[in-house]
């Protein structure tokens, strides 16, 4: 009996003990990665913008048709 609980003492205490990863490395980012994103990003936020604006005057153009 005294083996069994001292198994699962050891078993629970050893979830809880650091453990160096040698695995976890230095990530390195690449700048044309970063430079690619910004300026595909530049080009979809300038693109809702002009959804956006086009959505708009339409429906003020419609909204101005439908009172006059």
């Amino acid at each position: 009996m005294k083996n069994t609980v001292v198994n699962v003492r050891n078993k629970l205490i050893s979830r809880y003990l650091t453990t160096d990863n040698p695995t976890a490395s230095a990530k390195s980012t690449d700048i044309n990665i970063l430079l690619n994103r910004i300026k595909t990003n530049k080009k979809n936020e300038s693109r809702k913008k002009l959804y956006f604006s086009a959505a708009a005057s339409t429906g003020l153009i419609l909204f101005g048709f439908l009172i006059f």
